[in-house]
């Protein structure tokens, strides 16, 4: 069974965006993505796709590539999973296809929940 492979970063960062809104619990009850551009050109070096917030206050930004969508949190997270599909770097958690949502999604909340 051949399985598709969401790997455009709109699209990826289209789904952490539902995501995101779309969950109530713990600390995500409170997440909102704020400032969308809903018709961003990804570009090699990341282009604003929509700043994420928890109780009004700013907590991370996404970026899109023409492959990925990069989760850019205001700190570190403590833990990430491991897997192939997503990697970081400092604060930036780097999101190489749509499976990896829901565990990029995870990293925010642990972040959050710090």
């Amino acid at each position: 069974m051949v399985k598709d492979r969401i790997a455009d970063g709109r699209r990826i960062g289209q789904l952490l965006a539902s995501e995101l809104t779309g969950l109530q619990r713990g600390p995500l009850a409170d997440v909102s993505v704020v400032d969308a551009d809903r018709d961003v050109d990804p570009t090699p070096e990341g282009a604003f796709a929509y700043r994420v917030t928890a109780d009004d206050t700013e907590v991370a930004v996404v970026e899109v590539t023409p492959e990925t969508a990069r989760l850019l949190l205001n700190e570190e997270p403590a833990t990430v999973p491991e897997r192939d599909d997503i990697t970081t770097d400092g604060a930036t958690v780097v999101v190489h296809s749509g499976a990896a949502v829901k565990a990029a999604v995870d990293v925010l909340e642990e972040t959050l929940s710090g």
